[in-house]
């Protein structure tokens, strides 16, 4: 299978939009939107056509949320016998669904049941462009919020899979749904690993530290710290998020609880990757060497924030590492992948 189509790679999103300028886009770029900066479009090329649209094998799951509201998930039976486990996605932030690219995006996810968590305000369907979320999307969107509803939804889920056979799950968070794992994966029965795509590690703001002084914008940043840290409403809205949302951003800890989790981690990043510095993977890569449960960790050449290069679609290539370690669970989440770290 090719890469995705340029327009589907990546989004920035917690991004400095005003005016179109989205340097400090970094941990949180879902994957599957179509306002990718230039450098991530094959360096200002065209996008490719979209293919058309097929019947899909997925299919919308309503699943209750926290405060009385629902989410809408998608969910996917394996594509080939036996079923071996299970997979649980967090995806990135903006407010586009995965509903569009689903069939393709998790394509070699070949003998795993597939289920996509969405935020209660993100229509699986929609394909809003990150800077044009509507205001009632940015007054809701929050990492506490988020983590409350995602938390209902698994209690949920695991009620409905009370009886069957169980299968090893595993969690995947990407770009920004990684930095709700370590709070996640307790809930998760039968839980076999953690797989971090496209995310540092690192706390968020100590993420957004380095991405602003690697783009020359750290002034900037600091004037956002400030307002943030000021008397001003949550409401109020900053960079194209409300005051509620980098408050709780620059609180937010996942650093810690990830070294401290004792579930196997798998972490894979592009070498190219635009909306987040090297010097974030590899400094979360340096402090996961020590933690007790294993660690693993892979680099791909080239490849995006998306993970993708021409000619590669870096995806499909985690999805084959995983069916590798499904065939042989017992030899752990790195066997195949690389040498625990």
């Amino acid at each position: 299978m090719g890469p995705l189509p340029a327009a589907l790679q990546a989004r920035p999103v917690r991004a400095f939009v005003r005016g179109g300028w989205a340097v400090l886009a970094l941990a949180s770029a879902a994957l599957w939107g179509c306002a990718a900066p230039a450098s991530e479009r094959g360096r200002g090329s065209p996008p490719a056509a979209v293919e058309p649209a097929t019947a899909s094998a997925f299919h919308t799951r309503q699943l209750p949320a926290a405060d009385g509201l629902t989410l809408m998930a998608l969910e996917r039976p394996a594509r080939a016998m036996p079923v071996r486990y299970r997979v649980i996605v967090v995806p990135g932030s903006g407010c586009a669904g995965m509903a569009p690219l689903a069939d393709r995006y998790f394509a070699g996810l070949l003998h795993a049941e597939v289920l996509v968590l969405h935020k209660p305000w993100v229509d699986p369907d929609a394909s809003t462009p990150a800077d044009r979320c509507s205001a009632a999307f940015v007054q809701t969107d929050g990492l506490g919020a988020w983590r409350a509803h995602a938390i209902a939804a698994l209690h949920a889920d695991a009620r409905t899979r009370v009886g069957e056979s169980p299968l090893p799950q595993l969690l995947i968070g990407i770009s920004e749904g990684a930095e709700l794992l370590p709070a996640l994966a307790p809930e998760v029965p039968q839980l076999a690993g953690l797989v971090l795509l496209s995310s540092s590690g690192l706390d968020p703001k100590e993420a957004l530290a380095l991405q602003a002084q690697r783009q020359g914008v750290t002034a900037r940043l600091q004037v956002l710290e400030r307002v943030q840290a000021g008397p001003l409403a949550g409401a109020a809205v900053r960079e194209g998020r409300s005051l509620r949302y980098w408050r709780e951003l620059w609180q937010w800890p996942l650093e810690q609880p990830l070294l401290a989790a004792p579930w196997p981690l798998l972490q894979v990043w592009g070498a190219q990757d635009a909306l987040l510095p090297q010097a974030a993977y590899q400094r979360f890569r340096a402090l996961a060497r020590g933690r007790a449960a294993p660690y693993c960790a892979r680099t791909l050449p080239g490849a995006d924030h998306g993970l993708q290069r021409p000619g590669h679609d870096g995806v499909q290539q985690v999805w084959a590492w995983l069916e590798q370690w499904a065939r042989a669970p017992g030899k752990g989440l790195c066997a195949g992948v690389v040498a625990p770290e």
